[in-house]
């Protein structure tokens, strides 16, 4: 099941009633409804991998106490930790990454003859995702930081969560499982700054996302019949495809979980004002970086090392992260790309320069800022470039294609309505966004006092997302993450 569906505008009504009218006053029950609410919203897709999802459950859950009775025998827990790590990303592996390491082996040693050793396993639905989630809370336990539940419905609802199982953000035991452990309370300002929030996600990608992908689409799919000037523009909308998509299924996420009482973390906090690299990583995706940071960069030494180690262990998490996206070689090529950019800040010691947002007391940037943010954007579009490809050589082929001119061609074409439409309408976004860069969220609207204007905003981001709308209009980017 997907957000942008009419089944899920059914879906969500009824959960929410059956949530907190028939089971609100029992929190065994409620999350009981939980875990049945989250795996038929995830079993839509394909019932069978509901298995996945309830081994991964139930071996972390399992290790997690196990763990913590052999916590004086820390060489047993140690291994009781390490075989679950093994066996979650064993079946990770397996469904995401046996093929492409399987082909890989056969061109090189059988003449590219694949014959009887690849799997053709489909990609279950956000496996990276869940998979991170229950792989944090065993590892959680064996350092100490979070106490091991016996409540196995409880820990089976903090795993599959319906609003982010399928892409995040990532939660880490430590902020989700407790929520799941004392009573919710419905506050109406939490439920209706929720609505907002969906509001906002919905816009981002149905009206910028989806009709970014038209053009999008089009141009990687024939490179040689689009000049320069018109691939650079599909790479820039492919630019806002992205964040429209993946920060808009977020922000209905985080939205979603306020309807049901529950607060989860930022994933994204407008990552296009950043002034270099460094504040774009964090600032985008923030809990996949985030749980790369605290389970893998520290444990090897972190920026703790010598010059040369942090450049290595800062190259390993970004070749680890492009290859946490899929099994292509397009993914590693990004995240060493975005590595080699990280490289200069992290070795001067500049790379955590801007921890504030640009301009907090100004309503513009100043001139130097604003030549940062371009910069930064056009570094990070150039990557998006490699990550959207299907191939190395289809990245390199649109790269050469910038070469082509055309003016009148291209001057028809920026000037169309098709262009000019996608234009405004990201234009509303990053300025509505800009605004608010403080928020949390794009329709915060803390700065606007008369509740008339806000009403008329919602209203009319409402009206243009309805207008936009496909029941069949594409799935989400990172759902095959």
């Amino acid at each position: 099941m997907s957000f942008n569906s009419l089944i899920f505008a059914a879906f969500l009504p009824i959960v929410f009633c059956l949530y907190w009218f028939v089971f609100g006053k029992n929190l065994k029950w409620q999350n009981a409804f939980v875990v049945v609410a989250s795996y038929v919203f995830y079993g839509w897709w394909d019932w069978k991998f509901l298995i996945l999802i309830a081994v991964t459950s139930f071996c972390s859950w399992g290790s997690g106490l196990l763990i913590f009775k052999y916590k004086e025998d820390r060489r047993k827990a140690k291994w009781i930790s390490a075989a679950n790590i093994i066996l979650n990303l064993g079946i990770l592996g397996l469904f995401k990454y046996y093929d492409f390491f399987a082909q890989s082996f056969a061109d090189l040693f059988l003449g590219g003859k694949s014959d009887g050793i690849l799997l053709h396993l489909i990609l279950p639905v956000g496996i990276s995702f869940y998979t991170f989630q229950a792989l944090s809370y065993s590892i959680d336990v064996y350092r100490g930081k979070v106490a091991p539940t016996r409540d196995i419905v409880q820990f089976f609802a903090y795993v599959s969560f319906f609003p982010q199982l399928v892409a995040g953000p990532i939660e880490r035991s430590t902020n989700l499982l407790p929520q799941f452990g004392r009573e919710r309370v419905f506050e109406y300002s939490q439920a209706v700054d929720g609505l907002r929030q969906m509001l906002w996600g919905y816009f981002k990608k149905i009206v910028i996302a989806d009709w970014c992908a038209l053009y999008v689409d089009e141009a990687f799919g024939g490179i040689s019949s689009h000049t320069g000037a018109r691939l650079i523009a599909a790479a820039i909308l492919f630019a806002f495809q992205i964040y429209g998509d993946f920060s808009g299924y977020s922000d209905i996420a985080i939205g979603t979980a306020k309807l049901f009482g529950i607060k989860l973390m930022r994933n994204f906090a407008t990552p296009y004002f950043s002034r270099d690299i460094a504040e774009f990583w964090r600032r985008w995706h923030i809990s996949l970086t985030t749980w790369f940071r605290d389970y893998l960069y520290i444990p090897m030494g972190g920026s703790r090392c010598s010059k040369p180690r942090v450049a290595l262990n800062t190259l390993v998490i970004f070749l680890v992260s492009g290859f946490w996206h899929g099994a292509n070689w397009t993914f590693v090529v990004w995240g060493a790309f975005h590595a080699l950019l990280f490289l200069p800040l992290i070795l001067t010691s500049n790379n955590r320069k801007y921890k504030d947002i640009v301009a907090p007391d100004r309503a513009l940037p100043s001139i130097k800022e604003f030549g940062q943010i371009l910069l930064t954007f056009i570094l990070v579009t150039i990557g998006w470039v490699i990550f959207r490809a299907d191939s190395l050589s289809q990245a390199v082929a649109y790269f050469r294609g910038f070469a082509e001119w055309n003016s009148a061609a291209d001057l028809s074409f920026f000037f169309s309505p098709l262009f000019l439409t996608r234009a405004v309408w990201i234009a509303v976004m990053v300025l509505v966004e800009w605004i608010d860069r403080r928020e949390e969220h794009g329709l915060s609207m803390s700065g606007i006092r008369y509740r008339s204007i806000r009403y008329a905003i919602y209203l009319s981001l409402l009206l243009v997302t309805i207008l936009f709308f496909d029941d069949g209009s594409p799935k989400f980017i990172y759902f095959q993450f």
